[in-house]
């Protein structure tokens, strides 16, 4: 019995597994699909992943491809810039001298400095020497002009500035032996600045403003007044009231007589004869002034006397025109003229010594240069 039983006992959970088997069935294949399903999503997403990464990493290659090809084009450009310059300059390598060449034409360059030198120094003294000699030459001509503008002219102020250049001259030759020329010219300077110095320019303008004057110059028309003349004084002198007084105030109104009237009435000028007159008045005022340019005092003085005695003569001292021109003339003609000048004659003498000293001295220096010249030459 007991070896009975076990049999069904062992049937009975056979019977139940059968019923329970199918939904446990159907339970255990749904968890399992979905992890399949699961892992091939998660296997497709890391190949996309993987595919795009490998993309990226191809596009990456190409571009850096394409730059490192760039880069090697610049490189082989700047190469054949670089071997064109090689060769143009092994041209130029090849073009220069050799070095005994150059030792040749450094010592034809030292040969010619040397001989511009020796040239320039010969220039120089030559040139130093002829432009002092013009420099004297034109103090000399200085002063010989001075001295005919003291002797022609008497002009005071041009001979000052004349001589005072001169002595310029000297002062820039920077040389002792000038001594003894600037000391005469200096007392030559103040010979002239000490000598009286008349305005006979301002003189000048004067006498030709008298003689447009005189140019324009008319007589005056006698006018008698009517007092009677010497009846008129009788009458003023009878007793008033007389007869005899009124008899001869009465004629002095008809009447007159005046034995004076040459001293006061002068011809009267018209025509011909007033342009004479003002002709002989102007030519002996210019007369005047060319003696009042020269220094001639005696010229000067019998000029202007001689243009007092035309007005005197054929004026009337009545006439206002002529009595001022009269008056001007008089004032005129005690005008200091002429100028007692210092001789410049000392003053050249001694700048002629000195250029002759100076001219003396280059004689005997003449072949120094040319001595001092063979020696330094090789």
């Amino acid at each position: 019995m007991s070896e009975a039983t076990p049999p069904k006992e062992q049937d009975q959970p056979v019977q139940t597994a059968p019923e329970s088997s199918p939904a446990a069935a159907e339970a255990k294949p749904a968890p399992r699909g979905s992890a399949i399903a699961a892992v091939a999503l998660l296997v497709g997403a890391i190949g996309v992943g993987v595919g795009g990464w490998s993309a990226w990493q191809l596009r990456a290659l190409q571009s850096e491809a394409q730059q490192q090809s760039g880069q090697l084009e610049q490189a082989r450009s700047q190469t054949q810039a670089l071997v064109q310059r090689t060769e143009s300059l092994d041209g130029r390598f090849k073009q220069l001298p050799s070095v005994e060449e150059l030792e040749e034409r450094r010592q034809l360059v030292t040969q010619l400095q040397g001989d511009q030198q020796l040239l320039n120094r010969r220039l120089e003294t030559v040139l130093g020497a002829s432009r002092q000699e013009w420099r004297l030459a034109e103090a000399e001509h200085l002063l010989r002009l001075a001295s005919l503008r003291l002797s022609a002219l008497q002009d005071i102020n041009s001979a000052t500035a004349l001589v005072q250049a001169a002595d310029e001259i000297l002062r820039d030759q920077d040389d002792p032996a000038a001594f003894a020329a600037r000391e005469q010219l200096a007392k030559s300077l103040e010979a002239l600045r000490a000598t009286d110095n008349p305005d006979r320019t301002g003189l000048f303008l004067q006498l030709g403003a008298l003689r447009e004057q005189a140019a324009q110059l008319n007589s005056l028309n006698p006018k008698f007044v009517a007092d009677g003349g010497v009846l008129g004084e009788l009458a003023a002198e009878s007793e008033p009231g007389t007869w005899w007084g009124q008899a001869l105030h009465k004629l002095s109104e008809y009447f007159r007589l005046d034995f004076n009237a040459d001293q006061n009435v002068r011809p009267l000028l018209a025509g011909q004869s007033l342009t004479q007159v003002r002709l002989a008045l102007s030519l002996a005022l210019e007369q005047a002034q060319w003696a009042a340019l020269h220094g001639q005092t005696q010229v000067y003085r019998q000029a202007l006397q001689q243009a007092a005695e035309v007005l005197d003569a054929n004026f009337n001292r009545d006439n206002p025109d002529s009595r001022a021109l009269r008056t001007r003339v008089g004032e005129l003609v005690d005008q200091p003229i002429e100028v007692k000048a210092p001789e410049l004659s000392e003053s050249l003498n001694a700048v002629q010594a000195y250029i002759e000293h100076k001219q003396s001295a280059r004689e005997r220096l003449k072949d120094v240069p040319g001595e001092a010249a063979g020696e330094e030459r090789p």
